[in-house]
């Protein structure tokens, strides 16, 4: 059955105030549905429906209504000692994105913003071993830079990079970004900070290189935020938490 074509002189139709009332109260139900999953935190292995709705701020009716809503998609479950748990439903999700995530979506753009924004090249590294490799990198725009190629593999623990794959190691822990001025190599300065992934594990250190008679205080000032800020970024894009990171700035 064909569809008559649309005339572009007559107004597009128009929610009446039921249907926009109507629209109104799903978008609430959805905001206190996610409030109330959002109200676990980590440890909590189960939760009173009277603690749920607190933190929730919601009524105990609604908080009751709305977990039986969830309960039934598998969101929360009734736990054995009583009480309110997360449920299976969002290992599933949360499965599934982390296999969508593809490493060079998120990396690439934060990339391409530090070398626009510090005029400088930019690098994502990741560990293997005892060892680390280039796995991302954009180059400079300016005509003197220093050189390097995706692939390249140099020592862990030696160089920004180096050092900031092992960053959250051991303690004391390091001051971030890590700065290094000719460590690998003489005429070279890097700085970089780690990503972590949504297991809060280090999944490679971002940053940028110059030729160290580039890297004054204006230099010094202007860039550290930057590779900071995008080292959280794509730690945020990766489904990880930055405060980890943001706490040893």
């Amino acid at each position: 059955m064909k569809r008559k074509p649309t005339d572009p002189s007559k107004p597009a139709a128009v929610a009446s105030p039921r249907e926009a009332t109507e629209a109104e109260g799903n978008v609430r139900a959805v905001d206190r549905a996610l409030a109330i999953l959002q109200s676990f935190g980590d440890g909590d292995a189960a939760l009173p429906l009277v603690e749920v709705a607190r933190r929730a701020g919601l009524h105990l009716t609604t908080a009751l209504r709305l977990l039986g809503t969830l309960e039934s998609h598998g969101f929360v479950q009734r736990a054995a000692a009583g009480g309110y748990a997360l449920g299976p439903q969002l290992l599933v999700l949360g499965e599934r994105f982390r296999r969508s995530l593809r490493l060079e979506d998120q990396v690439m753009p934060a990339l391409d913003r530090l070398r626009s924004e510090s005029q400088e090249s930019a690098a994502f590294f990741v560990r293997e071993g005892d060892r680390r490799r280039c796995l991302f990198r954009q180059e400079s725009p300016q005509p003197v830079r220093t050189v390097a190629q995706v692939g390249d593999v140099a020592p862990l623990g030696i160089g920004a990079y180096g050092r900031a794959l092992v960053a959250l190691d051991g303690e004391p822990r390091p001051r971030l970004p890590i700065v290094s001025h000719g460590e690998r190599l003489p005429e070279v300065v890097a700085i970089a900070a780690p990503v972590l992934d949504g297991r809060g594990t280090v999944a490679g250190a971002l940053g940028i290189t110059m030729p160290r008679y580039r890297f004054d205080p204006a230099a010094e000032a202007r860039c550290l935020p930057l590779v900071l800020r995008e080292a959280a970024a794509v730690t945020r894009a990766l489904g990880g938490d930055p405060a980890p990171i943001l706490a040893l700035a």
